[in-house]
């Protein structure tokens, strides 16, 4: 299970002794509640035999360093933009996956790259923000607060939403802080990479189990729409963090509140459509019909993108340990833990087809560029499958 880690947010006169036992006592009894069933994992459904009707082949691939932090692709102006556990940024052309450009920021990785074909932005172990314009380290900045949520880039601003979903704006030139948002939180978070994303003129980020628009420019809130109601009789059993990535259709960006919900939201409004209970750790992908994710034990399910309806079920990849999943035009897809990129229908979620990669297992959630879909593994691989 990934994500399973909780950090005790700082409160006003807590004490660092205070925090580090109760940050201690919450991971243990995580570790053996039902929330994260049993300490014998259930063993993966065996893959079931299909009838190909997707052709998919792999059009390239590239070799990078070993994954081992929560880790997302940008992918802007036909390049791809990734980095590896040793803190090197690399820029790949799509169609090709010809090196464009690499800079190495000399620590390792926290997180994911943030890019908008122009800047790039990643933040190492120790806690470092650094931005690279290509293969130009501009600026370097260290930060109070750990960060495990790729950066977001647009703008020329680089905004970073930290482990207790403080949202910082900076500029992506000089490094300039701009603003900073702190709202009044849960006092647990998830050590689990958070949402962040834009609409026109609107930030929009995750805080808590709501999805909050801010002004990009001054920092201030704009509306806020709850995506899921946390119950329960202490703070661990409540906690419902919206945990990316999410997806989003045009003014509908849709989230996962952890363990809890699955729920979308109007950003022109600032309101939300529709939530439904459903437990679960993956983030969601979503079109102009269709809402994907799967629960924690991988039953997928599918919900009608306006109106939150189900369109189906399908429990083919149980306990697999799937990814997010990545809505096409032609397929619902996912990775799971043993490296298999599955490909399914989007009226029923039937096996289309299925494309093995290395046994390491799939990493990070899909992403596409154009007919192109981006797959990077444990291992370092990044495969690069087309869709004909």
């Amino acid at each position: 299970m990934t994500g399973a880690v909780i950090l005790a947010s700082t409160r006003a006169g807590s004490r660092p002794l205070l925090r580090a036992t109760l940050l201690a006592a919450v991971a243990v009894s995580l570790s053996a509640c039902s929330l994260f069933g049993s300490s014998k994992e259930a063993k993966p459904a065996p893959l079931q035999p299909f009838t190909a009707a997707l052709n998919t082949s792999v059009q390239w691939e590239a070799r990078i360093d070993s994954v081992k932090f929560p880790l997302s692709i940008s992918a802007q102006d036909k390049q791809v933009v990734v980095g590896d556990s040793d803190g090197v940024l690399t820029a790949l052309a799509v169609d090709t996956g010809t090196p464009l450009w690499r800079v190495n920021v000399g620590k390792g990785l926290s997180a994911g790259v943030g890019s908008d074909g122009r800047f790039a932005a990643a933040v190492t172990r120790d806690n470092e923000l650094v931005v690279t314009e290509g293969d130009k380290i501009l600026w370097r900045k260290t930060l109070t607060t750990p960060v495990i949520t790729s950066p977001f880039v647009a703008g020329e601003r680089v905004f970073v939403l930290t482990l207790d979903r403080v949202v910082v704006g900076y500029d992506a030139q000089d490094g300039r802080k701009l603003w900073e948002l702190r709202r009044p939180g849960e006092p647990l978070t998830l050590k689990q990479s958070g949402v962040i994303g834009a609409y026109q003129n609107t930030l929009v980020v995750g805080q808590g189990s709501r999805l909050a628009g801010v002004d990009p420019t001054r920092g201030s809130l704009l509306w806020e729409a709850t995506v899921a109601n946390p119950r329960g009789t202490n703070e661990v059993e409540r906690l419902a963090d919206l945990v990316g990535p999410m997806g989003r259709d045009q003014e509908v960006f849709c989230a996962r509140a952890f363990q809890s919900a699955v729920g979308c939201v109007n950003a022109d409004r600032g309101s939300a459509i529709w939530t439904r209970n459903f437990a679960g750790t993956q983030g969601v992908s979503a079109d102009a019909t269709l809402v994907a994710a799967a629960d924690a034990s991988d039953r997928i399910t599918a919900w009608g993108t306006r109106s939150g309806d189900v369109l189906w079920t399908s429990d083919q990849l149980q306990n697999r340990k799937l990814s997010t999943p990545l809505v096409t035009s032609k397929a619902v897809i996912f990775g799971d833990s043993e490296g298999y990129v599955h490909f399914l229908s989007r009226d029923k979620g039937q096996t289309l087809q299925r494309v093995s990669t290395d046994s390491s297992g799939v990493a990070t959630a899909p992403v596409l560029m154009g007919n192109t879909v981006l797959v990077v593994t444990r291992n370092g691989r990044l495969y690069a499958l087309r869709q004909d």
